[in-house]
């Protein structure tokens, strides 16, 4: 017999290479069937029932272009399923959705979407009883609901620390998509503190874990079996899962149902600021290295930072030693915060950092925004910016909160404040870090604008203050 060649041996070595390889690739892949078998129990299918009127026929199917830009929850409730009425008598929507139990006498956690509006709500768990919830409270701001089952010695799932949470850590999905109860999917965590569109007060984590409808409410495990999250929005362009799914930290929905629990109800920290992203601009003009931290753009009067003196222009870089590094960070931190209690904000003012305490208040009912009326006429100001401005009216001054300021009452079509998109209407009041309390004031500033450096205007439309960069190339 002949001795194999070098070559031979060569080959079998990377085949013997390659095997080894493939199986610590696999031995590395984790397995989920033990956390699957002992979860699965207390993950329950959610199902409502809603009367709807018998002349409602446009309301059977929710307005999908209304919501955020292609934020949905879960394609509204799963899309409502109204029979066909051709009698005109009373309907009833329906809706599917997935929750999880939190307590072994019958509490349940599952998003507010799904029982919203809900004349029925019945709870199918794993072994395919029924029983009837009752809606203990819910809070449509962070988009969780708690319900209470008559129950005893039921299955319960583990809580776990989403803070604990790590980029790039494995999870997994049980739900009901599409109504196929306890359906397993799984994914890894792709980034921690989202903020989505009208969602200030949830810091989501973002997965890529297959997430379609009926899962909406249903948890998100890591690998130790324990609950992380609640899986609640996905981001789509096609109306299906595109790999981006969002779920609600669970230490946010625990502290949600204690609150609903005991109080009925839900009270967050609040400012009484409105606050923007810092651009590359807006650092540079404000003085700062590098992007960070939340500008101040308004200040509510008579608002826990009014009285702690936090003004408009400061940029918070950190609250309680937390850094701010985007700005949608604030409203988490001060949202998590009890009202009553004490905060250390770290800003920087004029160029210089600066430390300020204040007490924290309690988050009010949203209240329409102010709008600018029709500019009166006014003694005008033409200036190099573009734009013609005018005195404010006491009356607007006292509507917008205001002291100070500047109406546009014309903006010239080649002028530089066109090509930033100011409008008749809008109301300036500061421009390169300086307040302007008149036409004349704003005619001087605008006149010393430097030439090729960025500038900031601080500007309020409809009520609503933001600060907005631009450069004069002459």
């Amino acid at each position: 017999m002949s001795m194999p060649s070098w070559k031979s041996c060569l080959s079998v070595l990377a085949a013997l290479l390659m095997l080894s390889q493939a199986l610590v690739a696999r031995a590395d892949l984790p397995d989920f069937t033990e956390l699957v078998q002992e979860a699965s129990p207390a993950v329950v299918n959610i199902s409502t029932r809603q009367k709807l009127p018998a002349s409602t026929a446009s309301a059977q199917i929710p307005d999908l272009e209304g919501l955020p830009p292609i934020f949905r929850e879960f394609f509204e409730r799963s899309i409502p399923q109204v029979p066909r009425n051709p009698g005109g008598r009373q309907r009833e929507a329906q809706s599917l959705g997935s929750g999880f139990i939190i307590s072994d006498d019958g509490y349940v956690l599952t998003n507010n979407h799904v029982v919203a509006d809900a004349d029925e709500i019945i709870v199918r768990l794993s072994d395919r009883s029924e029983l009837e919830a009752k809606l203990v409270g819910a809070d449509p701001r962070t988009d969780v609901a708690l319900l209470k089952v008559e129950g005893k010695g039921l299955p319960t799932v583990k809580l776990g620390n989403s803070e604990a949470l790590k980029v790039g850590e494995w999870v997994l999905a049980i739900g009901s998509p599409f109504g196929f109860d306890h359906s397993v999917t799984a994914g890894i965590v792709s980034a921690k503190g989202r903020s989505l569109p009208n969602e200030s007060y949830v810091p989501f984590i973002q997965t890529d874990v297959a997430i379609n409808p009926g899962n909406s409410g249903g948890p998100l495990f890591n690998l130790d079996g324990e609950v992380v999250g609640i899986n609640s929005q996905i981001f789509t362009r096609s109306g299906g899962f595109m790999g981006l799914s969002f779920a609600i930290p669970i230490d946010v929905a625990m502290d949600v149902a204690n609150q609903l629990k005991s109080e009925g109800k839900v009270s967050r920290g609040w400012l009484g600021v409105v606050i923007q992203e810092v651009s590359k601009d807006l650092a540079e003009s404000f003085g700062l290295e590098k992007p960070a931290g939340a500008l101040v753009a308004q200040v509510l009067e008579g608002g826990p930072a009014d009285k702690g003196g936090l003004q408009v222009g400061d940029v918070i870089l950190s609250l309680n030693g937390r850094p701010i590094v985007m700005s949608a960070d604030l409203p988490h931190l001060v949202g998590g915060l009890k009202p009553g209690s004490k905060a250390d904000l770290e800003v920087v003012r004029d160029g210089e950092r600066r430390k300020l305490q204040l007490t924290i208040g309690a988050l009010p009912e949203e209240g329409d925004e102010v709008a600018v009326g029709k500019v009166p006429g006014a003694e005008r100001s033409s200036n190099r910016l573009g734009v013609k401005v005018a005195e404010l009216s006491d009356e607007q001054k006292k509507a917008l909160d205001l002291k100070g300021g500047v109406v546009i009452s014309e903006v010239l079509e080649s002028g530089p404040a066109a090509l930033i998109g100011l409008r008749p209407g809008d109301v300036i009041t500061h421009l390169n870090n300086q307040a302007i309390d008149s036409a004349k004031t704003f005619t001087k500033v605008a006149q010393d604008l430097p030439k090729n450096r960025s500038v900031s205007m601080r500007v309020l439309r409809q009520g609503r203050a933001s600060f907005i960069t631009f450069k004069l190339s002459e």
